[in-house]
């Protein structure tokens, strides 16, 4: 009896999406490329894909890919890497951003960072000189939900510039920070590629607005100066006062990822089933203990040491060193794939998390009006309706 292989959902995607075998390698990897920044098909699916291109323009890719990757996603790429390997292909050194040399035609540009606010947005601008004086200054709001919410280039004179820096720290409250042209770049450049297909058109022009201040590819992957300026903390473990700062307080993960545990935890308080406060809270921190597991894997570990390499990098501007050591810390042990579960931050990170969606939820439910009553309640009511008559 014969066993058909099942096809992967993200390979058919890809097929679906115009990659196929019929492609010559330069232009299959030039779809893949295109492919890689849409969220619907899964970076696992791109290594696949490029495991079978025997080119030298596929391990390219794939050494791009490798930076930053971590757990299953690495090991995929380098299965694909070994495949290559095989037809005579070597990888080549990673191609990535690194803000360690800075290329001499780029030494002119500029950039500000804004801290994230609770709702995951924040603002990024890069700044160009222009030869007729005054500045080119690229406005990019960039959000963690929704990927690059807008983007606009103006040029101001450099008072313009500063007026404008004065008065939007003034009107939300919070600081720019100066930052590496590249860490902004890459910021933005990440937002566009995480923007979903319904809203690309509104920022579709962000790339030709790039190119009127940066002209090089857009950058797939960034060795975040956190780890090397604070290559001595990140031995250390990070602190539970680092959930005090602002960027932790306001920190929400979507309730998508958190609301299930938490459904969980209530349905554990309220069961009749089991009587023991003991045995209750057992099953409620084996809840948490199972959220830390499924939340610190995968693409939610890459989007969490993702927030933390640039609270760490906006810590360090504002003068918080300390702080933005552990947060670097915190980020290098995601990075390296270290097991989190039963470190004290990570656990407290996620009560906190958890502990702040179930409040919102109790008083959410205290303002919502009761569509059911009690007996007693519906007694009262009638005699009030009686009395008013």
């Amino acid at each position: 009896m014969s066993h058909s292989r099942q096809i992967d959902p993200d390979d058919a995607k890809l097929a679906e999406a115009g990659f196929g075998s019929a492609l010559a390698p330069s232009e299959a990897v030039a779809k893949l490329r295109e492919l890689s920044a849409r969220v619907d098909i899964s970076a696992a699916a791109i290594a696949r894909a490029l495991s079978a291109i025997n080119d030298q323009a596929a391990a390219e890719m794939l050494a791009e890919m490798e930076v930053g990757a971590a757990g299953s996603l690495r090991r995929e790429i380098r299965r694909a890497l070994f495949r290559l390997k095989q037809h005579g292909i070597e990888a080549p050194a990673a191609a990535v951003v690194s803000t360690s040399a800075a290329p001499t035609q780029f030494s002119d540009l500029n950039a500000m960072l804004s801290p994230i606010d609770v709702e995951g947005a924040r603002i990024v601008w890069i700044i160009k000189p222009r030869t007729q004086g005054g500045v080119l200054r690229m406005w990019a709001l960039v959000s963690d939900s929704e990927g690059l919410v807008g983007a606009q280039n103006t040029g101001l004179s450099r008072r313009e510039l500063k007026s404008e820096r004065a008065e939007l720290e003034r009107r939300a409250r919070m600081k720019l920070v100066d930052a590496d042209w590249r860490v902004a770049d890459f910021v933005a450049c990440e937002a566009y590629r995480n923007t979903p297909d319904a809203r690309r058109g509104q920022v579709g022009n962000f790339l030709a607005l790039r190119t009127q201040l940066i002209a090089a590819p857009p950058p797939h992957e960034l060795a975040h100066p956190v780890y090397e300026e604070f290559a001595a903390e990140i031995a250390s473990e990070p602190s539970l006062e680092l959930l005090k700062e602002p960027e932790f307080l306001e920190w929400r993960l979507p309730d998508a990822v958190i609301k299930p545990y938490v459904d969980e935890i209530s349905s554990a308080g309220e069961s009749v089933i089991v009587l023991s406060l003991i045995h209750k809270q057992e099953r409620v921190n084996a809840v948490i203990d199972r959220a830390a597991s499924e939340i610190f894997a995968g693409d939610n570990a890459r989007r969490i040491r993702r927030r933390l390499e640039d609270i760490a990098y906006y810590m360090a501007r504002d003068k918080r060193r300390t702080q933005a050591g552990w947060a670097a810390s915190a980020a290098a042990r995601l990075r390296d794939g270290i097991d989190v579960t039963k470190n004290l931050f990570f656990q407290a990170l996620i009560r906190t998390q958890l502990g702040t969606l179930a409040a919102a939820e109790q008083q959410k439910a205290a303002e919502e009006p009761r569509l059911i009553m009690t007996p007693a309640e519906a007694m009262r009511a009638r005699e009030a309706r009686g009395r008013r008559r």
